[in-house]
Parts: C-alpha cells; sequence; structure tokens
C-alpha cells in the first residue's frame, strides 16, 4: 500500500489526499483520473479541492461548480469503495481578510481550504495590485518588511477567524506571515495547517515551533497532475526528522 510512510521507525497510513487538482483550474487530469490514482495508492479518502474562482488566472468559474458537483455525485456511485469529497481552495483575500468564496457558498462544499496565491485579486485597484506585486517580490526576491507581514498576517487571522475553513494551505507560501500567530490563532478555532508535499515551507524546527502553540496538521499533495495524487514523501521526511509521535496529524494513522 503506497500510502504508508515510516515515521520514527513505525508505519502508518496517510488516510485521505484532500487538496488536488483538476483540468477545471490548474491541474492535468480529470476528477476521475484523480479517483484511480487515489484508488491505486489506497487512499481511503480524496478531494478534489480546485483554486477559488477570485484567481484571475487559473480560478474555477463559479458556473462550472455544479458542473463539477454533479460529477463527483456520478463518481462516488462508480467508486464506492473510496469516499470523494467536493472541496474548494478559496484564495485569501488581502482587503478585510476576506475568501472569493462567499459564505452563504460555503455550505455547497464538503469542506473549504484557503490559501494566499499570487494573482487572486478583490478587483484591480492600485492599492490591491500592489500589494500581491509586494507579496510575489518579498516571497520570491526580496526580505518581506514588518509591515508587509502584517498585513498578511492579519488577513489570514480574519479568516481563520470569520470560521469555515478546515485548514490553510501551503501556510507561508505565496506571501510571507508570522507563522507562530496564525498557528495558535488556528489552534484556538480548530483550523488545521497542511504539510503540503508539493510546497514544503516548513522546517523540523518550526513545526516544533507551532506545536508549542497547540497547533494540529494535515497532510496533502496539491497535486495538479494524477500521478502525484498520494505523494506524501516530503511529508514522511519532515516528520521523522521532527523526532516526534506524530499524533498531531489528522490523517495519519499508526498501522
Amino acid at each position: 500500500m503506497s500510502s504508508v510512510i515510516s515515521i520514527n521507525g513505525e508505519q502508518y497510513e496517510v488516510l485521505s489526499d484532500l487538496h488536488t487538482h483538476t483540468r477545471y483550474s490548474h491541474g492535468r487530469g480529470t476528477i476521475e483520473d484523480n479517483v484511480k490514482a487515489a484508488i491505486a495508492k489506497g487512499l481511503k479518502t480524496v478531494g478534489v479541492s480546485e483554486h477559488g474562482p477570485g484567481h484571475v488566472a487559473f480560478g474555477v468559474p463559479r458556473k462550472k461548480l455544479a458542473e463539477m458537483k454533479a460529477e463527483i455525485i456520478r463518481l462516488r456511485r462508480v467508486y464506492p469503495e473510496i469516499e470523494i469529497l467536493f472541496g474548494i481552495e478559496a484564495n485569501i483575500l488581502l482587503t478585510g481578510g476576506k475568501l472569493d468564496i462567499k459564505p452563504d457558498e460555503f455550505e455547497y462544499f464538503d469542506f473549504i481550504c484557503a490559501g494566499w496565491h499570487f494573482g487572486a485579486m478583490d478587483g484591480l485597484s492600485p492599492s490591491v495590485i500592489g500589494n500581491s506585486v509586494s507579496n510575489f517580490t518579498r516571497n520570491c526576491y526580496e526580505k518581506a518588511t514588518t509591515k508587509q507581514i502584517k498585513l498578511n498576517t492579519d488577513a489570514v487571522v480574519s479568516v481563520v477567524k470569520t470560521g469555515g475553513v478546515k485548514f490553510l494551505t501551503h501556510p507561508g507560501q505565496r506571501a510571507p506571515v508570522d507563522l507562530h500567530e496564525v498557528a495558535a490563532v488556528c489552534a484556538r478555532e480548530g483550523t488545521l495547517l497542511e504539510i503540503n508535499t508539493s510546497h514544503m515551507s516548513f522546517t523540523p524546527q518550526l513545526l516544533k515551533e507551532m506545536l508549542d502553540e497547540g497547533a494540529r496538521f494535515i497532510i496533502s499533495s496539491d497535486a495538479h497532475k494524477p500521478e502525484r495524487v498520494g505523494d506524501f514523501r516530503a511529508a514522511e521526511i519532515l516528520l521523522d526528522d521532527t523526532g516526534i509521535e506524530p499524533d498531531f496529524v489528522e490523517n495519519l494513522r499508526r498501522i
């Protein structure tokens, strides 16, 4: 079973991969391709969570959501051996710490995850464009300023406190934030932090520090092609290097 990983000499099964993409947004395969890949990996649950509609380049169009949901409902009948969930990777918008999924749309999905992405904008005002450019340059080229970190952190904290988000995707990627503050708020609100095996931004030391804040985590692949669904190798290395019992990871089960 390829969803089994080794941590501290013990075997663990990763039960789910909730963060996968398809052709509906920025991925290469179909929903069914991802489902088949998840079954082949021995997963109990797979989630399809396309990029939210607020991304100007590859957000899933709102008009396609009903089509996606109908396809997932159909595939549940075809593949009863696996749980198939309909999620969305909502975009965190800097203006007011909002998401591009409206509160009254939350119940349409089985779960909501949320993260920063370059190109996710709440309108095209000069300040919004300027903040997006600042996050890009300070994530890729320059050291982030205290002001930028606080602005981003306040937006994430606002989203978490509003409620309804199951986990934050690739925390600390795309926009610099104070991960200690984010971890503490997530712990209080019951929001998970993602150990993302496509965008690994955590070190063993940082993971331990976030654990000290009471945070809990979930492993996912952020697969943009079917063959990466259930690829958890980077998480296996990280967790093994911490030397800590991984009971803080929601979708792990000791074998």
